[in-house]
């Protein structure tokens, strides 16, 4: 009899630690926002995309994990209006550069979080653009029920060539930075 006290309160202690440990929060995609900013030689455009869905993992209090899933048909500039904002979001969403028609999606599953500072993680996670998988690494605060990042994603890790100097030569003040700026900001 004892035996089976003492069997049925670390199996009690087990199950509880176990259901204990991992806490998915879902995002609210409505209430958060992605803005993007891109540079070439002869300005910058910014806008935004938004977010489909997705979680953060909690062990207790600390991040561990997530999984995001982006709505690339969304992409717009906020910076032009008319027939400029018009054919800016037709050439961002055209093959030349994100194929949203082909690869309507974008993902990012959080793959190791290590804790940097007092509700700051280092989180190095997979980005999945066109197909395309790479590892991005980036800083991300949580406070309360918001989480915000802010990092720098190379468009040519994901076949996204057009107008960059480092595959075409003589582009002159057509050049288009590689890299484009994502700024995050998460509710759950």
């Amino acid at each position: 009899m004892k035996n089976f006290k003492t069997i049925a309160i670390a199996l009690f202690v087990f199950v509880s630690a176990v259901s204990a440990t991992a806490q998915a929060k879902k995002v609210d995609a409505a209430k958060s926002k992605i803005s993007w900013l891109a540079k070439k030689v002869t300005g910058q455009h910014d806008g935004t995309v938004n977010l489909k869905s997705g979680s953060l993992v909690f062990q207790g209090k600390k991040l561990s994990g997530g999984t995001f899933t982006v709505d690339m048909t969304s992409l717009t500039s906020t910076d032009l209006t008319g027939e400029y904002l018009g054919k800016l979001n037709g050439h961002l969403k055209s093959d030349d550069f994100f194929g949203t028609e082909k690869y309507p999606t974008a993902v990012l599953v959080i793959k190791k979080v290590a804790p940097k500072a007092n509700n700051v993680y280092t989180v190095t996670a997979d980005l999945t653009i066109k197909d395309k998988t790479n590892p991005i690494t980036f800083d991300l605060s949580v406070a309360a029920n918001t989480a915000t990042t802010s990092f720098k994603v190379d468009r040519t890790k994901y076949d996204i060539k057009y107008g960059s100097g480092s595959f075409f030569d003589n582009l002159g003040d057509k050049a288009i930075d590689n890299e484009f700026e994502l700024k995050v900001a998460l509710q759950f």
